[in-house]
């Protein structure tokens, strides 16, 4: 994919996390490898996950995006000393989505950017 006409602050280390690591997050981290600045990795919360979801990986990101409130207590209770003083924004997108379906990617694009724009 194409830049998506964003630009980072970067760099910027981006973890993007929901339940499998199948649909949502992988579309973003799909979505955002390309803006300049960002580093972008994705996971997720349920043992079955493609990307389980590792102290490793929350301890690496600069900034961390959950789709559903879910994944944010998940990680806090699961990984607290990695999970602490992290930026964790939830981006409120249900899991009803395919993989890079269009109204997922336009989900993202206008829930995300502002976070990136608005880094220090």
């Amino acid at each position: 994919m194409s830049n998506i006409g964003l630009t980072a602050p970067g760099p910027v280390r981006i973890l993007f996390v929901c339940n499998l690591n199948m649909m949502r997050s992988p579309t973003a981290e799909r979505l955002f490898a390309s803006v300049p600045g960002l580093e972008v990795k994705s996971a997720g919360v349920d043992p079955a996950a493609a990307t389980p979801i590792r102290a490793e990986i929350i301890e690496w990101a600069d900034l961390i995006f959950v789709m559903e409130r879910r994944q944010q207590r998940i990680m806090e209770h699961d990984f607290p000393e990695a999970a602490q003083g992290k930026k964790i924004v939830n981006l409120r997108i249900p899991d009803r989505y395919g993989f890079m379906d269009p109204a997922l990617i336009a989900a993202l694009l206008e829930k995300v950017a502002p976070h990136l724009s608005s880094r220090p």
